[in-house]
């Protein structure tokens, strides 16, 4: 065993018994749907008209999700209730009397100009009788301020840290835009003008009609000079807690209204046990079946990748148990798709394992191993590398449900990377150097070239002639996609429309599972369901009149008995404007940096063709539900950025093989140069997709109702993506290629240019 070997093994032995010990003594932080939380109604006040609380409230709802998105409270559900309330869902809140605290603070910051100390008793100027502002400041004297000169709006960034050289203990840093900035610089200088002890050297910092901070304005600063602009610090007495909470207040921005807590309640998980459990067992099933067609595939080795791959899922569990993450059940879908999806690596190594093997017989099994994985590599960086950066936008530019998927998907690549390239490769290696696996080709599983391969060697199937006739089928299955949202329309669930609430007391308890089989049998299968208390049901479910609620509770009276309507309210959309906005905007620069990537690291005509591939992947998948009349929800939103991920790995592996092979035959013809790239990536395409495809049956089997629309979404999406990655990027990548490179030369003309040497059309610079 060489030492880079035992190096490897070491380490992933390492990370393991960490992960096994975070998995053994940390309890993972679960969803609404899997283990429920609190439940919040807020009620805005003081809107002047009904126009102006719709958008009072809307408002309100947008700073509330800023505000607890900073709390760390993942996958929260915000809803407005009529026009004056809005809903707010939390998983797995511990303390709910604290996040109540917080989510409830107007948050009105202001800072004013200290016109001196107020004598007891009064609240008027002396000279006018005008009423002013007089507030008590943290020692419990009056002071008597201006009118406010800056306010929180102009706080770009808040952030609490402790000083410790200026024993000011917790403080809280501010950073104002640039106008603000202006104005906090002109606020203390005119406070410089005062005398050192002055009341009026004070600036007053106010937090909601309360003095949190008035510090003096240091002597050293000069009258009409004020301090720089760039921020400030807030010192005070502040625990960490208190300083964090503030932070996060400041930096959510203020109510535009006060908000009242009307109502606060511990519900009980949307999904029932029974389904909670059909899931689980989907993916037991569907993980299973996955190691055992790769171990059928690549027989020792294939085995070896399998408890790779469950170390993989150890270690993905442990990551997002330490780090806090909210565990929900498309979540957790998404975690064991990703399982299946993580053997991508492996199959990658072992099939280019297998070519080397095949190219010289001759050569030591350990010696094809390793050139297996050191051009493996390339591809493997590349798809995971994009993957990463749409991760990382995901969660730096979106909120709520967007945000919870980029932490997810981070965390899966880079454990399925981990996996692959240490777990994996340990493995295998320490195998390879064993003489009985080296003499027996049929144990190691890479000495053969395998079913696939040895099919297409013997067809040899002519691809892109006429890489145009491929492009007219893609685009014609576009135009069926989009003749469907068209014609059909997009049913989009409630999540993005709003609908109704209606909560039931019931005279026998209900649990979930039989409310929703009954509810479903009823003609209500999409309505979401949540139980609070005994008897008491909520029902949230899109476009609902009368005469459909008085089937609702009729249906729920067949198991409940007497059944009592208790609340009846409309509601907005829980993926309001701003979310939805800053989703899409997330999902574009996410593409854009990805085409930046890819073109640096390829041609910008196979970044141009991997994006257009990826978009009609999406349009297809839309127009399939649009077909289907199936609704477009946030599991569906789950689903569509998992398939976005998996078009572009797929274009990736398929155009660093272009590339590689390009390098070696500069004089074949480009054409021909995909061909052979395709045929040869075919077999991991087929045995990647093979992996994932068995967990999605399983989880559309088995999983249950919660999940069928998730598994169909991401079955047509693989099919589409595997058929993208060849059909649609590589032959639009040649046609793109064949119009920006110049003409060959005219024969029989003889002309400077034409003695020219043709441009190379993939020569920029790139080498493997």
């Amino acid at each position: 065993m060489t030492r880079a070997t035992t190096v490897r093994a070491v380490l992933a032995v390492a990370v393991l018994l960490v992960s096994v010990y975070i998995t053994l003594t940390m309890s993972p932080r679960l969803g609404l749907d899997l283990q429920g939380g609190t439940r919040m109604v807020l009620q805005a006040k003081d809107s002047a008209t009904v126009e102006a609380n719709r958008e009072t409230t809307d408002r309100t709802l947008e700073v509330l999700r800023q505000r607890i998105d900073s709390l760390g409270v993942a996958e929260p559900v915000l809803t407005r209730s009529g026009e004056d309330r809005i809903i707010v869902e939390l998983p797995d809140v511990q303390d709910p009397r604290q996040a109540a605290a917080v989510i409830g603070r107007t948050a009105q910051l202001s800072f004013h100009e200290v016109l001196g100390a107020a004598p007891p008793g009064t609240d008027t100027a002396p000279e006018t009788g005008e009423k002013r502002l007089v507030l008590p400041d943290e020692q419990g004297t009056r002071l008597d301020l201006g009118p406010a000169r800056l306010s929180g709006a102009g706080v770009k960034d808040a952030s609490a840290f402790f000083e410790a050289q200026q024993a000011a203990g917790w403080t809280v840093k501010l950073d104002f835009h640039k106008d603000a900035g202006k104005d906090w610089t002109k606020l203390t200088g005119e406070a410089a003008c005062h005398p050192a002890g002055d009341e009026r050297r004070r600036v007053a910092i106010v937090l909601d009609e309360k003095v949190i901070s008035s510090p003096q304005v240091d002597p050293s600063v000069g009258c009409q000079a004020g301090l720089p602009s760039g921020g400030t610090q807030i010192t005070g007495s502040f625990t960490a807690k208190d300083a964090r909470d503030l932070a996060l207040l400041i930096k959510g921005g203020a109510l535009p209204v006060p908000v009242e807590i009307v109502e606060q309640r511990t519900v009980g998980p949307t999904l029932g046990a029974a389904a909670i459990d059909a899931s689980a067992q989907a993916a037991l099933i569907g993980a299973a079946a996955t190691a055992l067609f790769i171990t059928i595939v690549y027989r020792l080795f294939g085995a070896l990748a399998a408890v790779a791959l469950a170390a993989y899922g150890v270690i993905s569990y442990a990551a997002l148990v330490g780090l806090g993450v909210t565990l929900t059940l498309p979540g957790l879908a998404g975690f064991v798709l990703a399982i299946g999806m993580a053997v991508d690596a492996n199959v990658l190594v072992f099939e280019r394992a297998r070519e080397e093997y095949q190219d010289r017989p001759t050569r030591s099994l350990r010696s094809a191993l390793t050139t297996g994985f050191q051009k493996a590599f390339s591809a493997v960086a590349d798809s995971n590398i994009t993957t990463l950066l749409a991760a990382g936008l995901l969660f730096f530019l979106g909120s709520g449900p967007v945000k919870g998927f980029g932490v997810t998907l981070a965390i899966g690549v880079i454990a399925s990377m981990f996996s692959a390239l240490v777990i994996a490769r340990a493995l295998t290696e320490i195998a390879a150097g064993s003489r009985f696996v080296s003499d027996y080709r049929g144990v190691n599983g890479i000495a053969r070239p395998g079913s696939v391969r040895t099919w297409l060697t013997r067809k040899d199937p002519q691809l892109f002639r006429k890489p145009v006739q491929w492009l007219v089928i893609s685009a014609v299955l576009v135009a069926v996609a989009v003749a469907g949202i068209v014609v059909r329309g997009v049913d989009l669930g409630v999540e993005f429309t709003g609908g109704r609430l209606v909560e039931y007391s019931t005279s026998r308890p209900v649990d979930v599972e039989t409310a929703r089989s009954t509810l479903a049998g009823a003609g209500f299968g999409d309505a979401e369901i949540t139980t609070a208390g005994d008897g008491d049901i909520s029902v949230r479910t899109g476009k609902l009149d009368n005469d459909g609620e008085h089937a609702l509770r009729t249906a729920l009276a067949t198991e409940g008995g007497e059944t009592t309507k208790v609340r009846d309210e409309l509601i907005g959309p829980s993926l309001g404007d701003e979310l939805r906005r800053n989703a899409l905007i997330a999902l574009g620069v996410a593409v854009l940096v990805q085409l930046a990537y890819l073109a640096v690291r390829f041609r910008w005509t196979f970044a141009v063709a991997s994006v257009v591939a990826l978009v009609h992947d999406v349009i297809i998948v839309v127009g399939a539900f649009a077909w289907l009349g199936r609704p477009v929800d946030g599991i569906f939103l789950a689903a569509l950025l998992t398939v976005i991920g998996y078009s572009v790995n797929d274009s990736v592996v398929v155009f660093d093989r272009v590339r590689e092979l390009w390098a070696g035959n500069r004089k074949t013809p480009l054409a021909t140069i995909a061909r052979r790239a395709v045929l040869q990536t075919v077999p991991r395409t087929v045995n990647t997709g093979m992996g994932a495809l068995f967990i999605l049956v399983a989880l559309a089997v088995l999983g249950g109702d919660s999940l069928a629309d998730f598994a169909l979404a991401l079955l047509i999406g693989i099919v589409v993506g595997t058929w993208s990655s060849v059909f649609t990027a590589v032959p639009g990548a040649l046609v793109l290629e064949r119009t920006t490179t110049a003409p060959p030369p005219v024969p029989g003309k003889s002309s400077r240019r034409a003695r020219a040497p043709r441009r190379d059309p993939l020569d920029n610079g790139a080498r493997v």
